[in-house]
C-alpha cells in the first residue's frame, strides 16, 4: 500500500466552514488541515469517497446549532476508503482494510469537526465495518447514514411479514433504501411510495408495488390504509390520515411540529447494522442508489452542495476524491 502509518503527513485538504450560511458562501478549502488526532479506539482512514447527505447542509445554515460542534468544522459523515492506521484498543481492523461507515454515532448530538470532506478522517472502530465485496467505494459511500436511519426506523415501527407500508419520498436516499428494506429485509406485504411522475419507475424496480405520483394524487385520499408509514419528507399530518387504526408513522425530520400518533428519531450509527446487512447488500437485494448526476470530485465539492439543496436529488448525492488509486 502507498501510504503507511509512518508515512501519515501531519496536514491535509479538507473542506472547511468558519462560519454558518450558504455552503457557496462559507465553504472554503484549506489545504493545510491539521490531520484529525487517533484516539486509543479510533482508526484513521484515508477517504476515497464521501456521501453527502441533507443534514450537512443543514448543519450549515446553523440548523441544529444547540447542539452542534464549536467551529471551524470539516462537513461530512459517510464514508468509504481505506484504514491506515489504528489506535491501540482496536481489535478487529487492521491497515489495509477498506471500510465503510458513518463516522458519527449520534448525528446532531455533538459530531465530529473533523468530517469526511477531507483527505484523512477518524472514526470509531464500532461504526465501522468492512466495504461489500462487490461494490465500489462510490457505491459504498452512498450507503451508511441513509440505510442506518431507513434500518432503525423500521425497527421502531415494528414492521414485519405481512405488514402493508406506506413510503412518502421513495426516491430519496433514505426512501430508497426505506423500499428495499421494507421488501427484502423485515418481508413486508405490501409497499407502496410517493416520488415525482419521473421516478415512479425507479420506485417499483426498487420493490414498491405501488408507485404514487404526489403530483397526481394525495396519498391520504385513497381508499388503502397502510400498517406503517415511513414519512421522509416531513408530512406526518397527511401520515396520520392514511395509517390504520393502531398503524404507526415514523419520520425523519429533526424539527417542526408532529401529528399524533407519528414518532421521530435520530439515527444511532453502528458498524454492527452494517455488518447485518452487508450480505443483503452482496447478493444484490439491496442496492445503493447513486443519482446520474451526483458524482462530483473533490474540488467541486461546493457544487455538490448546490445540486443537494435543490432537493430534486435521486438517492444519494457524493462527491469523490478524483485522484485517489482506490477509487474503483
Amino acid at each position: 500500500m502507498e501510504n503507511t502509518a509512518s508515512s501519515i503527513p501531519s496536514k491535509m485538504k479538507a473542506w472547511v466552514y468558519s462560519e454558518h450560511g450558504k455552503p457557496v458562501d462559507v465553504l472554503k478549502l484549506d489545504s493545510n488541515y491539521d490531520v484529525p488526532q487517533l484516539k486509543e479506539d479510533q482508526v484513521l482512514i484515508k477517504v476515497v469517497a464521501a456521501a453527502l447527505n441533507p443534514v450537512d447542509f443543514k448543519r450549515m445554515l446553523g440548523m441544529f446549532i444547540h447542539s452542534d460542534s464549536p467551529l471551524p468544522s470539516v462537513p461530512g459523515y459517510d464514508v468509504a476508503g481505506v484504514v491506515l492506521k489504528v489506535g491501540s484498543q482496536v481489535r478487529t481492523l487492521k491497515e489495509g482494510d477498506e471500510v465503510y461507515g458513518n463516522i458519527n454515532e449520534k448525528g446532531l448530538d455533538r459530531p465530529k469537526r473533523s468530517g469526511t470532506l477531507a483527505e484523512y478522517t477518524v472514526a470509531e472502530e464500532n461504526l465501522l465495518a468492512l466495504k461489500p465485496k462487490n461494490l465500489g467505494f462510490i457505491e459504498a459511500a452512498a450507503i451508511p447514514l441513509a440505510i442506518g436511519t431507513a434500518y432503525e426506523g423500521l425497527q421502531k415501527t415494528a414492521l414485519s411479514a405481512g405488514k402493508s407500508i406506506l413510503v412518502l419520498g421513495g426516491a430519496g436516499g433514505v426512501g430508497t433504501m426505506v423500499i428495499q428494506l421494507a421488501k427484502h429485509v423485515f418481508g413486508a406485504s405490501k409497499v407502496a411510495a410517493t416520488s415525482s411522475s419521473a421516478k415512479l419507475e425507479l420506485l417499483k424496480s426498487l420493490g414498491a408495488d405501488l408507485a404514487i405520483d404526489y403530483t397526481k394524487e394525495n396519498f391520504e385520499d385513497l381508499p388503502e390504509k397502510f400498517d406503517v408509514i415511513y414519512d421522509a419528507v416531513g408530512q406526518s399530518e397527511r401520515a396520520v390520515k392514511a395509517i390504520k387504526e393502531g398503524g404507526k408513522v415514523v419520520t425523519i425530520e429533526p424539527v417542526g411540529e408532529l401529528a399524533e400518533p407519528a414518532f421521530r428519531f435520530i439515527l444511532t450509527s453502528s458498524g454492527a447494522m452494517l455488518e447485518t446487512l452487508n450480505p443483503f447488500l452482496e447478493n444484490g437485494k439491496v442496492k445503493p442508489v447513486i443519482d446520474p448526476r451526483g458524482t462530483f470530485a473533490f474540488s467541486q465539492t461546493p457544487q455538490a452542495f448546490s445540486y443537494l439543496e435543490t432537493g430534486r436529488v435521486t438517492g444519494a448525492c457524493f462527491k469523490v476524491y478524483m485522484e485517489s488509486k482506490h477509487q474503483q
